[in-house]
């Protein structure tokens, strides 16, 4: 059993390599150093990293929900997963924006859980103009981080347009993971009135002086031992309240980067996701209904 202190720098070693390109050898050679062998660092990365092979909260076969594949009118060739309730009403729809791993199992189970909730959830896979997600985890991060992000969010707004016209009231939110909540705060910049409410967890945020391009109602969520996001988390929070813009922020003492995500053990907090989901959805309930 590894002490609490290497452990935390087993994950922020972690969040380095995925994040900011840190050198694979020089990973595991200090991966190797914290764990004490290569053995034992394995199989620390194996419980910091997620799991592919993770039982979903909600089966893709549920009987309450309908999904499918869905592509859009996009110059990109864009296309993602939708999950729905089962009935013929319309409803609020929400975009889940994936990690910089990009649209994988536990995306699509998010997205499922949404439509349990009662809305209609569609996820983009934004490494769709390259033959969409691969699964190998290594690929994909590379892929994200070669992604435009111009031209993907000028995407995302044309599909909030167009996932309007088949929502209940013509409102559209979005929520984001990592990667994806760092979108959310930059699509809220670039949507303007066309995003109704974002939700961004732990996403590294745009520079504060874009804040005042907001319009719709932002919740943030952070993790009280995420250095490396709050770094711009909390002057962008800051900016916003500055600006008179519509924020709710919550910060989560004592956990990780990536502490909703139930597949990765070693970072998954279920007191803050539990939580954090809750806030999540009075929040769209409050601003779509």
């Amino acid at each position: 059993m590894i002490d609490p202190e290497r452990r935390q720098q087993a994950i922020a070693l972690y969040d380095r390599y995925t994040h900011e390109g840190m050198n694979r050898r020089a990973f595991m050679a200090r991966m190797t150093a914290i764990a004490g062998s290569a053995a034992a660092a394995e199989v620390l990365i194996a419980a910091i990293a997620p799991s592919p092979a993770a039982a979903a909260v909600v089966a893709p076969d549920d009987g309450r929900i309908a999904s499918r594949i869905l592509e859009f009118k996009d110059p990109r060739g864009v296309y993602g997963y939708l999950a729905e309730p089962r009935t013929r009403s319309l409803k609020p729809t929400i975009m889940v924006i994936h990690e910089n791993r990009g649209l994988n199992d536990h995306i699509r189970d998010v997205t499922r859980r949404l439509a349990i909730a009662g809305y209609r959830a569609f996820a983009p896979d934004f490494l769709a103009p390259g033959g969409g997600t691969p699964k190998d985890e290594t690929a994909a991060r590379e892929a994200i981080a070669k992604t435009d992000l111009a031209t993907a969010t000028a995407s995302a707004v044309a599909m909030l347009a167009e996932l309007a016209k088949g929502s209940r009231g013509g409102k559209v939110g979005a929520v984001g993971f990592c990667w994806g909540g760092a979108f959310v705060n930059r699509l809220a910049v670039a949507a303007g009135s066309e995003l109704d409410a974002g939700v961004s967890y732990y996403g590294p945020a745009p520079d504060p002086a874009e804040a005042v391009k907001v319009q719709a109602p932002l919740m943030i969520h952070l993790a009280g031992l995420d250095e490396r996001v709050n770094r711009t988390g909390f002057p962008w929070v800051e900016a916003l309240r500055s600006a008179g813009k519509p924020v709710t922020y919550w910060g989560y003492d004592g956990v990780n980067h990536a502490f909703h995500n139930d597949t990765s053990a070693e970072r998954y907090n279920r007191a803050a996701a539990d939580l954090s989901w809750q806030r999540t959805l009075r929040f769209f309930k409050r601003h779509l209904g």
